[in-house]
């Protein structure tokens, strides 16, 4: 019954349009480098550009002083950005088969915990996290960043 009284029409309308207009372009993009025989073809990059929608769109909707968000990527990368944090998400690529790939974001303001995952203990660097003053090439398995 709650869900009757907080329910926002607008809001599921705009997080329908952005998710559908994520789906779309995904497998437009998907569809192309599969025809192409590219290593990340339509199944990879549907679901990273719902994922990075969906991880947008949540952000976008959690709200307070204790808000925050966590994703875990295709490779089992767990991120999680704390309140007030602006993270954006610049590259992200896996072959599940080799797990081989390359993810890089960037983090302007805020918070951010990574456990890194199956691509980085694969090859050591290939998770990249810029900030306004530096660039970390993650090697390890853990790590916390704060940006004021």
């Amino acid at each position: 019954m709650r869900f009757l009284t907080t329910f926002q029409i607008h809001d599921f309308i705009d997080t329908l349009v952005s998710l559908t207009a994520a789906f779309v372009l995904g497998t437009l993009i998907g569809a192309e480098r599969q025809y192409r025989q590219r290593n990340a073809g339509l199944r990879t990059n549907v679901l990273v550009a719902v994922g990075a929608a969906a991880f947008v769109d949540l952000a976008m909707h959690l709200t307070g002083a204790d808000g925050a968000v966590g994703v875990t990527f295709l490779d089992n990368t767990m991120v999680s950005a704390g309140p007030s944090t602006v993270f954006s998400i610049e590259s992200y690529k896996f072959n599940s088969t080799t797990h081989d790939g390359q993810f890089d974001a960037s983090l302007k303001k805020g918070s951010l915990a990574v456990v890194s995952g199956k691509m980085v203990k694969q090859t050591p660097g290939s998770m990249r996290v810029r900030t306004p003053s530096s660039v970390m090439g993650v090697r390890g398995t853990e790590f916390l960043v704060r940006v004021d």
